[in-house]
C-alpha cells in the first residue's frame, strides 16, 4: 500500500464525475485507458471513479473495474470472470461484498458501495492492506514471465483484492505475503514448477502469520482461489500457496483438505 488520497468524502458532490485512471482490467488484457474527466468535474478517487450505479445487465470497463474489487466474494469454490459483463455471479459477489461491510445487500453497486471501495483503495489501485511490492519480489517491472508485464501486473491486482477480502473475513488480521509474481529466471532459481501460476501473476505464497497455514488454506476456498496448496502437499509445509487463473486444485492434507 502506498499513499492514501487526502479525502474520500467528495463522492456525493461528484456523482457525475468521469474516470481519472483505470487500473489493469483483466487477466487477459493490458491496462485500460479511460477518458479524462470534464474540466468542471473532480474525481472521487485518485485511482478510479464510478459515475453511475451498476446493476445486472450493465457492461463495459466500469463493470470490469468493479469485478476486480469484488473478485474475493464469489460463491465458495468459484471464481468471478473479469469480463466487463454484470451477470448473476457479479451481482451475487457485489451482494456479499455489501453484506461483509454492513451495507444494504441489494447486489446493485450504488454510491455507498463505491464509497466503501474508495475507502479500501490506495491511489495506486492496490487495496489498502496490500502493496505491489509484496506481490513481486522478483524484479521491478513485472517482465520475464509467461505473459506480458502489463498482464502479470493486472493479474496480481486481482490477487491482491482477493487477499483483501480474505483478510476481512479473518477478522482483518494482517496476512503475510512472502512472494507473488516470478519471471522464468526467478522461478527457476527457486525450483518452481515450469508452468507455475507465479509466472502469470496469479499466485501468492503466504506465511503463517497469526492465522496459521491451515486456517489460511481453508479460508482461501471462499475467495476465488482455484489453486490452494498447503501443509501435507510436497514442498508446502512452510507456506500456503494460493492462486487464481482458472481450474481447481486444492491440496493441504495436513489440514484435512
Amino acid at each position: 500500500m502506498t499513499s492514501r488520497r487526502s479525502t474520500t468524502l467528495f463522492v456525493a458532490a461528484v456523482a457525475s464525475a468521469g474516470m481519472l485512471f483505470a487500473a489493469p482490467a483483466s487477466a487477459s488484457s493490458s491496462q485500460s485507458t479511460a477518458p479524462a474527466p470534464s474540466a468542471d468535474a473532480a474525481p472521487a478517487d485518485a485511482c478510479y471513479t464510478w459515475s453511475d450505479e451498476l446493476k445486472e445487465g450493465a457492461s463495459g470497463d466500469a463493470v470490469r473495474q468493479l469485478q476486480i474489487r469484488v473478485a474475493g466474494y464469489p460463491a465458495s469454490g468459484e471464481d468471478i470472470a473479469i469480463d466487463g459483463e454484470f451477470g448473476p455471479a457479479t451481482k451475487a459477489a457485489v451482494k456479499r461484498f455489501q453484506e461483509a461491510y454492513g451495507l444494504s445487500g441489494s447486489g446493485v453497486a450504488d454510491q455507498a458501495t463505491f464509497d466503501k471501495i474508495y475507502e479500501l483503495q490506495d491511489d495506486d489501485c492496490s487495496p489498502v492492506n496490500f502493496d505491489w511490492s509484496e506481490l513481486n519480489n522478483c524484479n521491478s517491472d513485472w517482465s520475464g514471465g509467461k505473459v506480458s508485464a502489463a498482464t502479470a501486473k493486472a493479474n496480481a491486482l486481482v490477487t491482491m483484492w482477493k487477499l483483501q477480502a480474505m483478510r476481512h473475513a479473518m477478522g482483518d488480521k494482517p496476512i503475510v505475503v512472502n512472494g507473488g509474481f516470478r519471471s522464468v529466471s526467478c522461478n527457476d532459481n527457486v525450483g518452481g514448477a515450469p508452468n507455475s501460476r507465479h509466472l502469470y501473476g496469479h499466485a501468492a505464497d503466504l506465511g503463517a502469520g497469526s492465522q496459521g497455514f491451515c486456517a489460511l488454506a481453508l479460508e482461501a476456498r471462499n475467495h476465488g482461489f482455484g489453486e490452494i496448496l498447503g501443509p501435507g502437499y510436497p514442498g508446502h509445509d512452510d507456506h500456503t500457496h494460493v492462486a487464481g487463473g482458472g481450474g481447481k486444485s486444492w491440496s493441504a492434507p495436513s489440514c484435512g483438505m
